[in-house]
């Protein structure tokens, strides 16, 4: 089934007769076609699918899409005069837009000028994208190897007096020439106190003997991504940091081992937590075990202490507990899986063992 097919065959459970997608990871999830956020509109329909962009992209498109009519957009016809001769054409009259993705200024121009009932449907959108099939799981594969291949070069040549930011963009110029499209997110490398944020921004901070640095990455292929997270130690540890990477190695496996289809997201978060807590530093693990990611890096379902829902088989999770000491280290360990009916299949090949540098 087609994609634009698998939108069409749900819209009479949201009581629609057409979806349209204006942001760039649904239009790509449907087309096949990647653009940029203002790249264009593509509308599902039962009668028929419709999408239209700009000079920039229209030969590119044309080439790319089936089972879609293509239009340009220009100062003749813009998207609003394009659109409504699709609705005039499928007599769609209800049709469904991504209310997490559109902003208040462009829903009150299509509101007003559209001659349809728009409906808040990203919902039908997030139970399509939520499990992967194997062509979607094959480039996350993919996306994995190039991260992995990038991040076993670069440990062979850090060394104490190299900043973060230099570690940072080599980092990112290794996914590059290894065939990635681009990075999943801004890449993180923490190293020392700095660790301690589960979220920090590269600095200039030259790395030293004794500390731990933590990498969070991923980069894309084929318009998906992956997302990994090593700690590894520059040269000797104290005891005490080696102790917390132990409990979150731990907890770490506890997750893996609880991810399944058919768990709740509470449960498979709670593996983990409850390692983390029974060791002592359940206050230094703040955010959720886990979230879902493909096209985009963040989507749903996820693993976190508030989701009682069942995890859906094919859905992609992160699996990433860690230990953050204000002010002194952090630890952070991240696989990514996909979730199946007996467990879960790890993207990751790497080992997780305390590396020195």
């Amino acid at each position: 089934m087609s994609r634009f097919a698998a939108i069409a065959s749900l819209l009479d459970e949201y009581q629609l007769d057409g979806m349209l997608l204006t942001g760039a990871a649904n239009r790509f999830y449907a087309t096949g076609f990647a653009s940029d956020s203002e790249g264009g509109v593509a509308l599902v329909t039962k009668q028929g699918n419709f999408f239209f962009t700009d000079s920039r992209y229209i030969e590119a498109a044309e080439n790319a899409i089936d089972n879609a009519a293509i239009g340009l957009v220009d100062g003749q016809k813009g998207y609003i005069s394009w659109l409504n001769e699709a609705l005039e054409l499928s007599g769609a009259k209800v049709i469904g837009f991504e209310e997490d993705h559109m902003t208040v200024s462009d829903f009150r121009a299509y509101e007003a000028k559209l001659h349809c009932q728009l409906k808040g449907a990203t919902a039908l959108m997030q139970q399509l994208r939520q499990s992967k099939d194997e062509d979607e799981v094959a480039a996350m594969k993919a996306a994995q190897r190039i991260a992995e291949k990038a991040f076993s070069q670069l440990l062979s040549e850090l060394h104490p007096g190299m900043t973060e930011r230099q570690i940072a963009a080599r980092l990112q110029y290794l996914c590059i020439c290894a065939g990635a499209e681009k990075m999943s997110f801004d890449t993180i490398v923490a190293s020392g106190p700095n660790s301690s944020m589960p979220h920090a921004v590269p600095t200039d901070r030259a790395i030293c003997e004794g500390d731990f640095i933590t990498f969070d990455f991923g980069c894309v292929y084929h318009g998906y991504c992956s997302d990994m997270t090593r700690t590894v130690a520059v040269g000797e540890v104290s005891e005490e940091m080696q102790h917390v990477y132990s409990v979150v190695q731990q907890a770490q496996q506890a997750g893996l081992d609880a991810a399944r289809a058919g768990k709740t997201g509470r449960e498979v978060d709670a593996a983990a937590r409850d390692i983390i807590e029974a060791a002592g530093y359940g206050t230094y693990f703040g955010h959720s075990l886990g979230h879902s990611l493909g096209l985009e890096v963040h989507e749903r379902p996820n693993a976190t202490p508030s989701n009682d829902q069942p995890l859906p088989e094919g859905a992609v999770i992160s699996v990433e507990p860690g230990i953050y000491l204000p002010g002194r280290f952090g630890v952070r360990i991240e696989d990514t899986v996909v979730l199946r009916a007996d467990g879960c299949e790890n993207l990751m090949t790497l080992p997780k063992e305390l590396v020195h540098l």
